[in-house]
């Protein structure tokens, strides 16, 4: 039985080598239907190759993207048009950049895990105007049995999707140059008892593909 796992793990790991298809990308509709149309100003942390950091352009007067890869943050300016309100740096997340209370948006994507949850989460929460609307999508550790339920349902559901997203055929090219990856170390719950503490009123939902979402709003008054 293990030897057949093990067959099926690897035929799925070419399957979805041959079909690939970005995670993140799949929830960014997603994450603007949690913001508001018109935007004055947001953040976009661990913005990648700035995809996400492009759609909220459109609807934001001006975009700060922030990643700590200086090759990755080069891509994404070759790849926005020098018109778009977006600012690309280098720059670590938790860096205390005297932009605090400045954002009415901050998004941050596959990035909470690389950062200490406790810091970052608060670094978010001062840099949010009052009113503003933090979006976190997450991945967590595996920990009970609903994790690896949905974890196991994600599995097929996944190389059904990028057959899809491919339109049966394997990719011509590599997908989007990214940055890289590492485990998460916090489950769900230790991230949701640290919301609970650092942003009242946060919702955490697990979602398919590895995620989770978390979702808060500053209040207007402290």
């Amino acid at each position: 039985m293990a030897a057949l796992t093990d067959r099926v793990l690897r035929a799925l790991e070419r399957f979805n080598a041959a079909h690939p298809w970005d995670h993140n990308a799949h929830y960014h509709r997603w994450i603007l239907r949690r913001l508001p149309r018109r935007l004055d100003r947001a953040l976009d942390v661990g913005c990648g190759s700035g995809d996400l950091a492009r759609l909220l352009a459109t609807r934001a007067t001006a975009v700060r993207a922030v990643d700590a890869d200086p090759a990755i943050v080069a891509r994404a300016r070759e790849l926005t048009a020098p018109a778009a309100p977006v600012v690309f740096a280098v720059e670590d997340a938790l860096a205390d950049t005297g932009h605090d209370g400045a954002y009415t948006a901050v998004t941050c994507l596959a990035t909470l895990h690389h950062l200490p949850p406790n810091e970052a989460l608060t670094r978010f929460r001062e840099r949010l105007a009052p009113g503003g609307t933090l979006v976190v999508l997450g991945l967590s550790r595996p920990d009970t049995p609903a994790d690896h339920l949905l974890g196991l349902l994600s599995v097929p559901l996944n190389a059904a999707t990028g057959w899809l997203k491919n339109r049966g055929r394997p990719a011509p090219r590599p997908v989007a140059m990214t940055a890289a990856t590492r485990d998460a170390e916090e489950s769900l719950a230790e991230i949701a008892l640290l919301a609970r503490r650092i942003l009242p009123g946060a919702r955490i939902r697990r979602r398919l593909f590895w995620r989770y979402t978390l979702v808060w709003r500053k209040p207007h008054t402290a």
